[in-house]
């Protein structure tokens, strides 16, 4: 593989980090949350979702300037607001400010999650497009194993008033880093022949390329693309052409969260202390978790391009029903019962429930909404997926603390068990398989290639959609 290609997927991929570790860290800051800003319940449920909003807030407005401005650009403006948000969060004694800068910081993962896949996705050749874009997800699981590691030992060696608030500062110096990084990475040459920007395309392609052959080869099947969408690189989104990818793309991204992996990972401490674990256990047990999910993603990666995104998502459906199925028992059968045995059955649930997720839905979902859309509105449906993902996101943690304590954790964990087999059998009748196929090629297989009648119509039509 070419040096260039892995380093500056790489590179993107530690924007996938800082969104794993902003995700993450509040789950050892509640308590404290609680204690100092005098808030729970439902208020406490809004303080958490506070950074989903900004994801939401994110990933709808990333699509434009991915487009205008390029993908490099915009990774550095993530940088920005990861530094930003992350020292703001732990220096503020207002919890409006708290919020404010939790909201900034929950942009930037809003816009990572839009950029960084398409990013890589734009600079790597399609035998190794799944492993790499999939790097974006394994840095996710990492900054989540790193976050929940970091706040056991926080918590266990800074006093508690002060050690949470370290949780959230301690992710500037990995945004720094990040920002420090994307110098040495180039634009993406699609993105350049988008904007009219050919010979420095060519030379960026020459540079991602092993051989002069593999370069031509390239920048031939680029420019058949840009031909084919010259006039429609504003093509409008919502047609019915674009129908069946707009589908899948919501499909994917909306059962990703009906899972209830971001209320488990929001609440990981608060589920283990439910279950009968004290705060310590609740912290260790929560640092297994990460460990198994980033064990299981590196597992996912290295057969992503081998057996498909396909088989991937139908593993891990199974899994979740299985886990989901067991753990909806066990918080029925024990309630006000729990123990140290209770305890840990729910640790072995969650541990099958996250490796389900990091080799199903985890590995594939920006994998697979990457490579669905074609070029000329590729950053809109990127930006479609990720707001989806994340409004779903933003309802599940928002709501999950008030249906356990209304209904009990048998009765959320119910919920989530019946969304998964919805998802089992879209993956079953419905998702295609895309590995090992040109992005070029994509569109034709899912029967949304332009003919040359869309093409003229694209440039005569309206501008903006």
């Amino acid at each position: 593989m070419n040096p260039l290609v892995l380093r500056s997927a790489i590179v993107a991929a530690l924007g996938g980090l800082l969104f794993g570790f902003d995700t993450a860290v509040i789950s050892g800051t509640t308590k404290d949350l609680e204690r100092v800003y005098d808030i729970g319940g439902f208020m406490l449920g809004f303080t958490v979702a506070t950074a989903l909003i900004g994801t939401i807030v994110g990933a709808l407005v990333a699509g434009r300037p991915v487009d205008r401005y390029g993908r490099k650009k915009v990774l550095f403006a993530i940088g920005i607001l990861y530094f930003v948000g992350a020292l703001g969060s732990g220096l503020v004694t207002h919890l409006g400010l708290f919020m404010f800068f939790r909201f900034l910081g929950g942009i930037g993962v809003g816009v990572a999650s839009v950029v960084a896949p398409i990013y890589t996705a734009e600079v790597a050749p399609a035998r190794y497009r799944g492993r790499l874009v999939g790097l974006v997800q394994f840095n996710i699981v990492l900054g989540i194993l790193l976050a929940y590691l970091s706040n056991f030992i926080l918590a266990s060696t800074l006093p508690s008033d002060i050690a949470w608030r370290w949780m959230f500062m301690v992710m500037a110096v990995p945004a720094v880093i990040f920002f420090l990084l994307l110098f040495t990475t180039p634009e993406t040459p699609r993105w350049l022949y988008l904007v009219g920007r050919r010979t420095e395309a060519v030379e960026v392609v020459h540079r991602l390329t092993n051989s002069p052959q593999e370069a031509e080869f390239e920048i031939r099947e680029i420019e058949q693309a840009q031909a084919r969408d010259a006039s429609a690189t504003r093509a409008p989104f919502f047609v019915r052409q674009n129908r069946k990818v707009i589908l899948l793309a919501f499909a994917i991204a909306a059962f990703n969260q009906l899972s209830g992996i971001n209320a488990i990972l929001y609440y990981a401490n608060d589920i283990f202390r439910m279950a009968g674990a004290g705060d310590n256990a609740a912290a260790l047990q929560s640092v297994v978790v990460g460990l198994v999910n980033l064990v299981t993603t590196m597992a996912a990666l290295t057969v992503i391009d081998k057996i498909g995104r396909r088989r991937l998502m139908l593993i891990g459906s199974i899994g979740y029903l299985v886990s989901l199925g067991a753990l909806a028992l066990v918080f029925t059968v024990y309630k006000e019962r729990f123990s140290g045995a209770s305890s840990v059955m729910v640790l072995g649930a969650l541990v099958v429930f996250i490796a389900a997720h990091a080799f199903g839905q985890g590995s594939v979902i920006w994998v697979f909404i990457s490579e669905i859309f074609p070029s000329r509105i590729r950053a809109r449906g990127q930006s479609l997926g990720s707001l989806t993902h994340w409004v779903f996101a933003a309802v599940v943690s928002w709501t999950f603390p008030g249906i356990a304590a209304v209904l009990g954790g048998g009765a959320a964990f119910g919920l989530f068990f019946v969304c998964m087999i919805g998802q089992l059998f879209w993956v079953l009748r419905v998702m295609p398989e895309t590995k090992n196929v040109p992005l070029e090629e994509m569109e034709r297989n899912l029967g949304i290639e332009l003919t040359a009648e869309d093409v003229a119509a694209a440039g005569s039509g309206p501008r903006s959609h």
